[in-house]
Parts: structure tokens; C-alpha cells; sequence
């Protein structure tokens, strides 16, 4: 394999520029080695800052995140908001997780907002992403930036940036920064050098702040009072949640909380996980030994920038049971308005918000309680942005998607692992303060709304051939859409990049009304949903499959269970055919 020429010309720029030697080296290095095909990834095309910042593998390239990416990255979103607010005092605040070089990263990240006159407010220590989030909105800032590559393996870190309702940036201005990050073509366009006077440390009393509007959220203190001995096993898997996350069960009322001690300390390495992943069985290894040990209530583990949460708890044989993100974030708001309406809080003018991948038993549920609800795009920030609109207008009370982000209440625009927490246990008190669990619950609720089964597969195509591989599969499914899925005919063609639902029997079609994004969506027949999308993170397609029936009676959990476990199984053999 040979180097491209435009991929020599983007190396040689980067040889020849004003780049640190140690840089310089590390590319000679990979020269001399002839490692074309490491060299390709890493210099055929610019780290693309999209939608939600930047995320990618660490080291020397245009394509991977280092100093000079980030500096690029960040001079960028300065010049958008010099322009975005001309003659405006403009501050930001500045956060990091427990990520290799996030602490260096978020260094550089201050040093070019203050020297392009920002004031910066800089979390002191590492932080969780949704606090960053609150800091935005508490301190008045125009933007943010967290430092973070949230759930991926050890060699990534990334960068999200936020605007000032503290949500991720969405269109306009999520194109305007793009273009802003565009336009620096030389690195020497970036100012690096530091003005300290433009940089204050904040930490301790914005925590505070945070932790006590989260506890004034609570609903069933009550409940809590009588069980605050639950026993809680919690994992924040070498992550940034061991900062927060105890405090806000403690102040919540809960007194035996038990931390997995060999997953407590930050460590970017994550030396005993295969992935910082919570929606992974593996990663809640450790958390499921030691609930096993004391017999838990419930176990609870969080990423490493603790915006997701996965869970475990004891079914009906006493055996400890993974829920995925479609389950938790059901219970989880079927919990906060059966309570809401249990104490007369609902008045009609209250919302809830998901995603199109996430399960629609969120919505029976919402339709049953009286309780708007809005469907967005994938990705936290389209709910943030519903959330902005209805500011005012309408009260929110919680919003989740498949990928174990919920978040109860408007403190922050993102999706929120310690509020998550806190009302997961929260939720499981008052079930067990009923005398009943938090599986029992799930079941008696598919017994009321119909039982709701999603899976999820993804397919990891590295590299720019696995872009490519990508791209081509997206073309196939779009040009030539599956005829049948798990036996039931494909009546309705979502394509959400040409903004079009196709009726597939009659070629009718109308608007989907939604911004452009690569998602298809095939609906069948008998009501099952099938989405192919290409992750905006990391380099997979994914494929998310949601079939439902009605569940007679509690008795009958296991047979349907396995029943839609079947036939999800077909469908995704269907589609890979």
C-alpha cells in the first residue's frame, strides 16, 4: 500500500509547520516503519468536527486528537462566539473526565479561549459531563466545552461543545461552528499562548448547588425515609461519577450505598473493564459480585464521563438481571408520573421526550398518564433543544433514549447519570416501600401498556474503508429496502436524510417533518420498528430492533419474552441476508 497524494501533502504540512518535534518524531517514526496503512488513518482527512465536537483515537494526524485538533477545534468555536455575540462579554466553563490527556486537553482548551479574551471557568478536578451542563446555565456562559470521549475504549478522547442553554449545539449553529472550525487552515492561526487572568478555578460550591436542586427534585422522600437502608451497589468503572454520584444518594437519604472499591479510583486505562461501557455485561462484572455478596436491592454503574447509567436487579427467581436502556428508561418515567400523579402534580401541562431509536412504550405510557410527549432525533441534544423551545411554556419532567441517558428535570440539557441515579433509587424505594421490586414493576407495567422488546447490533467498520463499507451499506438499504422482516411485511420506509415516509404498497409518501439525518427506519406490518444508523461517535452502523405484543398476565412474562427474543433474532438474520 501507497500513501495517497493528498495524504503526503497533509504529512508533509504537518513535518514541515509549526508542530512540536515530539510530533514531528512520532510521524518520521511511522515514515520510516512504512506503516501506510496507520499513516492513511491518520492524515487522510481532518478530524471532522461535527454536530456534537470531536471524538477520535489519540495521537499525531489531522484525524486524531492531540493538542493541535483540540486547539484547532476550540479556536474555532472562539471565533464563532466573538461573532455570535460581537462586543458582548463572552465567559465559558471548562470540564474533564477521567480519560489519558483529558486533564491536558482541558488545559488547552483554556489556554486558547483565554488568549482569544474568553473568561474561562474551569472545573479544578475532573468532573461528570451533565455538572458541566448545569455550569453553563448557573454561571450565565455563552458555551462550554467537556472534555471526553465518553463510553469509548481507552485510546479515544474527545470534545463536546455546548452552547449557552447548556445543551450540545444544534442547527444553525452547530453548522455556523463547523464552518468556523473549517476555516483554519494553518495551525499557526491558533493562539495557544495563555492569559491566566482570564481563567477562574471553580469546583466545590458549584457541586453543591448541583447536588441540592437535584435533591429538591426528589418525589418520594417519604418512601426513601422508610427504606434508606436499600442496598445499593454502585461502580462509577474508573469515571469521573465517584465524584458526585455517592453524594446525591446520601443527600437523597440513602445510607448503604456500597462503592465497588476496584473500580472507585479515576484511571483512563479502566484496568479492569474491556470497555468503561455500562450498557456491557462485562463492565458491571465486579458491581454483580459484590451485590451477590450482600444481596442487593439494586446495582448501578456509570460511564466515565457519567452522563449513562446501566442497572442490575433481582428477578422473580432472585437472580441478578441486566435491564437495557429501553427498560430503564421506561421504569424510570413510569415511576416519576405514576408518583407525580399519585400527589396531584400533573395539571396537563407537563412533557416527556425520547428519541426515534428508543422504545414507543415510553409514549403508551405517556398517552395513558395525559402527558405530552415529543419524539426527536437520536442523540441527547435534540431533546435538550425541545427542552429550550418549551422553556417556559410547558413543565418537563423527564426525557431518556436507548443508549442509558435519562434525565429527570430542567437543571441541565444533557443527558444526566447522577439526577439518573438518585431516581433510579429513588424509584426502587418506593416499589419496594409497596412491597413489591423493581422487576415485578417492569412486568405488572408490560401487563398494562404491552410488552415492548428492543435489541440492538452494531456492526464496527474501522478506518476509512469501514466509512466506506458504511456509507455503502446505508445506499443498499436505502435503494433496496427489505420486502419482509420477521415474517411481516415492510409497510413504511422512514428515510430521515431525504426527510420522506414512504407508504411501500401504494409509493405515496409525505415530509417526516425532522432535521436531515442518515437514518432509515422500516416499519412492518405487525408493528415492529427496524433503524439502521450509522453512529456520529465512533465507527459502527447500528441496527435497533423493537418488536411488541400484549402481555395477558404476570404468569405469561417468560413465554412472550422469549417469544420476541425469537423474533427479534429473525429480523436481524433478515436483515443481514
Amino acid at each position: 500500500m501507497q500513501l495517497d497524494q493528498n495524504t503526503q501533502n497533509t504529512i508533509q504540512q504537518w513535518l514541515n509547520g509549526s508542530y512540536d518535534d515530539l510530533t514531528k518524531a512520532d510521524i518520521q517514526k511511522l515514515l520510516d516503519q512504512e506503516a501506510y496503512t496507520e499513516l492513511t488513518d491518520a492524515f487522510y482527512k481532518n478530524l471532522e468536527f461535527g454536530t456534537g465536537g470531536l471524538r477520535g483515537i489519540m495521537g499525531a494526524g489531522s484525524n486524531r486528537i492531540n493538542k493541535y485538533t483540540i486547539g484547532t477545534a476550540t479556536q474555532g468555536l472562539a471565533n464563532y462566539l466573538h461573532k455570535k455575540y460581537p462586543g458582548e462579554s463572552i465567559s465559558v466553563a471548562i470540564a474533564h473526565d477521567s480519560r489519558n490527556n483529558s486533564d491536558v486537553f482541558a488545559q488547552i482548551t483554556a489556554d486558547v479561549f483565554s488568549a482569544n479574551g474568553i473568561k474561562v471557568y474551569f472545573f479544578s478536578a475532573l468532573r461528570p459531563t451533565p455538572e458541566l451542563s448545569f455550569a453553563i446555565r448557573e454561571l450565565g456562559c455563552k458555551s462550554g466545552v467537556m472534555l471526553t470521549a465518553s463510553h469509548n475504549p481507552k485510546e479515544y478522547n474527545g470534545y463536546k461543545a455546548y452552547g449557552n442553554d447548556g445543551g450540545q449545539f444544534t442547527s444553525p449553529d452547530d453548522k455556523l461552528v463547523m464552518e468556523e472550525v473549517a476555516a483554519i487552515k494553518n495551525i499557526d492561526e491558533v493562539k495557544f499562548n495563555r492569559i491566566d487572568s482570564n481563567i477562574e478555578l471553580i469546583g466545590e460550591q458549584i457541586d453543591q448547588l448541583y447536588l441540592d436542586k437535584i435533591t429538591a427534585l426528589s418525589v418520594s422522600p417519604d418512601a426513601i425515609a422508610r427504606q434508606k437502608d436499600l442496598k445499593i451497589v454502585y461502580s462509577p468503572i474508573h469515571g469521573t461519577g465517584i465524584t458526585l454520584v455517592p453524594k446525591a444518594l446520601a443527600q437523597f437519604g440513602f445510607t448503604n450505598v456500597n462503592i465497588v472499591e476496584e473500580q472507585s479510583q479515576p484511571d483512563g486505562n479502566f484496568p479492569t473493564v474491556v470497555y468503561p461501557n455500562p450498557e456491557e455485561k462485562e463492565a458491571l462484572t465486579l458491581a454483580l459480585k459484590k451485590a451477590e455478596e450482600i444481596d442487593a436491592d439494586l446495582v448501578m454503574a456509570t460511564d466515565p464521563d457519567a452522563d449513562r447509567v446501566g442497572i442490575a436487579v433481582k428477578n422473580n427467581d432472585g437472580e441478578f438481571v441486566l435491564l437495557n436502556g429501553n427498560q430503564t428508561g421506561s421504569l424510570l418515567i413510569n415511576y416519576i408520573l405514576t408518583a407525580w400523579q399519585e400527589k396531584g402534580k400533573l395539571t396537563g401541562n407537563e412533557y416527556v421526550v425520547s428519541t426515534i431509536v428508543t422504545t414507543s412504550l415510553i409514549e403508551a405510557i405517556c398517552k395513558e398518564k395525559g402527558v405530552d410527549y415529543f419524539n426527536t432525533l437520536t442523540g441527547f441534544k435534540w431533546i435538550g433543544k425541545v427542552m429550550t423551545e418549551l422553556k417556559g411554556k410547558k413543565t418537563f419532567i423527564a426525557g431518556g433514549e436507548e443508549s442509558y441517558g435519562y434525565l429527570v428535570g430542567d437543571l441541565v440539557r444533557d443527558k444526566d447519570a447522577v439526577i439518573s441515579c438518585a431516581f433510579i433509587a429513588e424509584m426502587t424505594a418506593f416499589y419496594k416501600d409497596k412491597g413489591s421490586s423493581l422487576f415485578q414493576a417492569m412486568i405488572e407495567m408490560y401487563v398494562k401498556y404491552g410488552m415492548y422488546k428492543e435489541d440492538l447490533v452494531s456492526l464496527t467498520k474501522k478506518g476509512k474503508t469501514g466509512a466506506e463499507e458504511i456509507k455503502a451499506l446505508m445506499e443498499k438499504f436505502r435503494n433496496h429496502p427489505p420486502a419482509t422482516l420477521g415474517g411481516s411485511a415492510v409497510v413504511t420506509l422512514k428515510d430521515y436524510e431525504l426527510n420522506k415516509e414512504t407508504n411501500i404498497k401504494t409509493g405515496s409518501y409525505q415530509a417526516l417533518g425532522f432535521p436531515k439525518s442518515d437514518v432509515l427506519q422500516f416499519i412492518t406490518a405487525d408493528g415492529s420498528i427496524v433503524s439502521a444508523r450509522p453512529s456520529g461517535t465512533e465507527p459502527k452502523i447500528k441496527f435497533y430492533c423493537s418488536v411488541n405484543e400484549p402481555l395477558a398476565k404476570v404468569a405469561d412474562f417468560k413465554a412472550t419474552e422469549e417469544k420476541l427474543n425469537q423474533k427479534i433474532k429473525i429480523i436481524m438474520e433478515d436483515l443481514q441476508r
